[in-house]
Parts: C-alpha cells; structure tokens; sequence
C-alpha cells in the first residue's frame, strides 16, 4: 500500500546527511555512477554533507587496489565527500554490540545447514510451492530453531553456523512498519511504504567467518553517522523492510529512502561486478569524459 502523505521528518531537512557505501570487491561500473552522482546531486542540491562509506567486511573479496579505484572513479565523475572515510573493517566490535543485544533479547539463533542442503530440504519436503524470498531463495525452514541450548552451543563449538534473526519474534515485538520513499524532489515528494519484512523469512545477520551481515551492519552505520537520507538502486528497495525491523529492535531512528532506476544490460539484466560489467576506469581510457558517462546514464 503506498499512501501519498505530506513531507515528514523535517528535523532531517535541516542537516541532510547523504551516503555513498560501495564494497572494494571490484572496479565500479555504470551502475554505480548512476547511484552515486544522484546520490551527490541531492545532497549538494538540499545544501547536505555527502558522505563515503567503504563496506569492506568480506575480507576475500575487498582488496585495498580497489578502494583505491573507487576514490579515482569518483573524483573522476566529480564527486567530493567529507573525511574520514568508515571503513566497515574498522567498526566490527559496533555490529557485535548490536548482535548481542538482539541475542540477548531471544531474538537469534544458529543454524548449521548450507545453502544445498536447504534447497534439498525444500525439494523433498515441499507439497506445495515453497515461498521465496524477494531474491529468489528458498525460505529458510526454520530446522535449527528446535534445538536445544546445550546442543547449539555444542554444535557452535565445531561446526560452520548462520545467526539468524527469528522474524516471527521480531514482528511481534516491533507490529507493522513503514518507511518513507522520496521521489526526484526529497523536500517535498514523500510516501509512505508498508515494510514487509515476512517476505523474508528468517535472514541472517552474521556467520561463524563472518562477524556482521549486509542488513546489520547497515542500519548501524547509517545510525553511526547521523545518515538522514539513503539513496540506492532499487534492486535494493525490498531489503529496507528488513533494515526497518532491525531500527525498530535496535531502537534506531530510520532515515528517509529514495530507491531509483537501474541501469540494464542487453539482456534487460542490472549490471554487476560478478558479471564483469565495463568498468569506469575502462570508459575513460577509451576517452569517455565525465560528461559522456551523465550522458550514457540519462543524466543529461
């Protein structure tokens, strides 16, 4: 349900905090200079600071080589932001803190199987069609939420494990939920979005080799650093009903959102690093300027 509902937040008018939070796991591409230069155009335009968020946390994938790439790309395009740049790397106690605290609460608990075994699970148990979540994974059917304490605990000790957010706790504790989406004008264009997180099912906030996931590390960032206005792609968009629950539980203040347009390839695919979309760096030494890459994106 989408409600046409008058501008909100106006404390966040005041001192608009903008960020830009790519991962150094590859070069960035179109895609990225969409999101970014609409992201540094409405914090210049509604007088905002603009910051650079470098989401780090998968140390096998991020390389020092491409942050360095990513702050060459983004002078290149024209963009300028506030020092120093958050390193996610940096703030793992934070997420832990955070994943503690909903621990704590009863709110999480291991899971041991893999991402095999729980399609295999749904394949040979599932008489119906099985629900999905909004990435198009099986949703987790909830086969370690039974065990007992010392068992998980045994388990932990010597097995690979997810922490998982229980979400039927979650909502119960924290009702129904909204988030407010701006349109291209964030002073005056405003809606209010129904989250649903159930589409989820039970998402995982951390691994045993991993200390946060992407939905919890985010929300704490954004509050961190006082982020008022969160602007990505809109393959992004079904994640903030996920982000909303963890605000509520983590008693953090949501900032406003502005999910915009995706640039496709021929195939009517969103570009990405893992499908080795053209880089930046490549469109400039074949002589692009910054002026024909706002042109390629529809930015003119």
């Amino acid at each position: 349900m989408d409600a046409r509902v008058k501008p909100a937040h106006d404390e966040y008018m005041k001192q608009p905090v903008f960020r830009f939070a790519p991962s150094p796991n590859g070069h960035l591409h179109l895609g990225h200079a969409l999101s970014a230069l609409i992201d540094f155009e409405m914090a210049r335009q509604m007088g905002g600071r603009f910051l650079l968020r470098i989401e780090d946390i998968d140390p096998a994938r991020c390389r020092p080589e491409f942050e360095t790439a990513i702050s060459e790309d983004l002078g290149w395009l024209g963009i300028a932001w506030e020092e120093p740049v958050r390193r996610q790397s940096g703030h793992l106690d934070a997420y832990q803190q955070a994943l503690t605290r909903l621990e704590a609460e009863g709110l999480v608990y291991p899971s041991f199987e893999s991402r095999g075994e729980i399609a295999q699970y749904v394949a040979q148990h599932s008489h119906v069609p099985w629900p999905h979540d909004p990435d198009g994974a099986p949703l987790y059917p909830r086969l370690s939420k039974k065990l007992g304490a010392e068992e998980r605990k045994r388990r932990m000790a010597s097995e690979p494990y997810a922490l998982r957010l229980d979400m039927n706790a979650a909502l119960a504790r924290t009702g129904a939920l909204t988030w407010v989406e701006t349109g291209a004008d964030p002073k005056q264009d405003h809606e209010t979005r129904m989250a649903e997180p159930e589409k989820w099912g039970d998402v995982v906030l951390a691994r045993k080799d991993t200390p946060t996931s992407y939905h919890l590390s985010v929300v704490v960032d954004d509050a961190t650093q006082g982020v008022t206005h969160v602007v990505r792609g809109q393959d992004l968009y079904q994640a903030t009903s996920v982000h909303r629950v963890l605000q509520a539980l983590l008693g953090l203040h949501p900032p406003l959102y502005h999910h915009h347009r995706l640039i496709l390839d021929a195939e009517g695919k969103k570009l990405s690093k893992s499908t080795r979309a053209t880089a930046l760096r490549e469109l400039r030494e074949q002589g692009k300027t910054p002026a024909d890459i706002r042109r390629i994106v529809g930015l003119e």
